[in-house]
């Protein structure tokens, strides 16, 4: 991005800024923690110290953090996934140091008191429950287990009940300065602000002066035989997810997948497992494929939700919608139509700047460089049908793809 500033401090916090011409500004920390760096005996550690870092300060206890950006019509938040976690804000630019104050404190000087663990605690048990009664969300979750089997990767990142129980507040604190570290994080920024008012916010609240060494320990998942597995669920609908491993952020060929992902089961009501399922057949309400990156591995699957009666059917149009990728090449004009309908997505979704400076964060974090807009539509300009062809044969093999049905 050819607008975007970039600093890092004595202590190795890294410092992105985009400026943005609007009333609202955005910034916060990424942290290069998620639920794969947990110990065995950590499962939902990550998840839970999120939750915690609310939960009181050095100098604030819960409700001061709530209130501080909330009195002025800001938002506060925070998420967890498999590779990172993001503390940010969002405001109106005259706060900005209102935000960022705030923010540092947070990731420097929370202090996880013992009375709010255990209603915390509850709070992550009924989030885990909610999941359990949500099959087209527990499905994917147990899906990931088998396809990164004996893998942190596979992990529920909520944790479960038995890790969960143990954790107090010396274990919890543990985890919090193992990884929230100067040096495993991004702070970044949107607005209608100077990038030296950002240096020098942060030159004022942040003073560890020394690099702590960070180390993950992250190891790819081994190879696993594929399979396909029924359980009765006692669901109303049947739940069917089918999919196999793919190609991480830093391989190239992640760009002809998406695309082919688009094409097959994307967004547009036009995709392809759309037309056959839905439109065609009304067999489905929803259908979707999706192609998750990550550091050194990927995920490819195809979920979708139907009557018990009509699982079988289903599978069959869908295994021919695959047959008919793998099988023959795309035409100049289908290739075309492809391309022109997901640079479309993309400039669309441009328009939120919260995912735009958490996305440019989260590619400096993992791949040490920045790619504007413009250049993520090079990539996408510069995909072949001979390409897509080849990923499609690799990723959609049928021997290769796992399934996983709750009915």
């Amino acid at each position: 991005m050819k607008d975007l500033f970039q600093h890092m401090f004595p202590n190795g916090l890294r410092v992105i800024h985009l400026p943005n011409k609007s009333k609202v500004a955005y910034c916060g920390f990424l942290i290069n923690v998620g639920s794969r760096d947990e110990y065995d005996s950590e499962q939902g550690m990550a998840h839970f110290v999120e939750h915690m870092i609310f939960k009181g300060t050095e100098k604030r206890r819960s409700w001061h953090i709530l209130n501080r950006m909330e009195c002025v019509g800001g938002e506060l938040n925070a998420s967890t996934s498999k590779e990172e976690t993001f503390v940010y804000s969002v405001f109106l630019k005259e706060d900005f140091n209102r935000a960022c104050e705030l923010l540092c404190d947070l990731v420097c000087s929370s202090v996880f008191p013992e009375g709010e663990l255990e209603k915390e605690r509850d709070v992550i048990f009924d989030e885990i429950n909610s999941y359990r009664d949500n099959p087209p969300e527990l499905i994917f979750d147990d899906f990931e287990n088998i396809i990164f089997e004996n893998n942190q990767l596979g992990h529920n990142i909520l944790g479960d009940e038995k890790t969960l129980e143990v954790f107090d507040s010396s274990r919890t604190m543990d985890f919090y300065k193992r990884w929230y570290q100067p040096s495993n994080m991004i702070f970044f920024s949107m607005g209608d602000f100077d990038f030296r008012t950002v240096i020098k916010a942060l030159d004022k609240l942040y003073k560890p002066a020394d690099i702590t060494p960070v180390s993950h320990f992250r190891k790819a998942p081994l190879e696993v035989k594929p399979c396909d597995i029924r359980q009765d669920r006692n669901t109303y609908q049947g739940h069917i997810i089918i999919g196999n491993r793919a190609f991480s952020m830093n391989d190239d060929r992640r760009t002809a997948l998406a695309v082919l992902n688009n094409i097959l089961g994307g967004p547009g009501m036009n995709s392809r497992l759309n037309i056959a399922l839905r439109e065609k057949r009304g067999y489905v309400y929803n259908v979707e494929s999706n192609f998750t990156a990550y550091t050194d591995t990927g995920l490819f699957s195809i979920y979708f939700g139907t009557d018990k009666e009509n699982i079988d059917k289903c599978l069959t149009i869908v295994n021919k919608e695959i047959s008919k990728l793998r099988d023959s090449s795309l035409t100049s004009a289908q290739l075309n139509a492809a391309k022109r309908q997901m640079t479309g997505q993309i400039g669309i979704a441009s328009e939120n700047k919260e995912n735009m400076i958490m996305s440019a964060a989260k590619v400096l974090l993992h791949r040490h460089n920045y790619e504007s807009i413009e250049d993520t539509i090079k990539r996408i300009e510069g995909v072949s049908a001979s390409q897509i062809l080849e990923v499609a044969n690799m990723i959609l093999d049928p021997a290769a793809l796992s399934t996983l049905i709750y009915y």
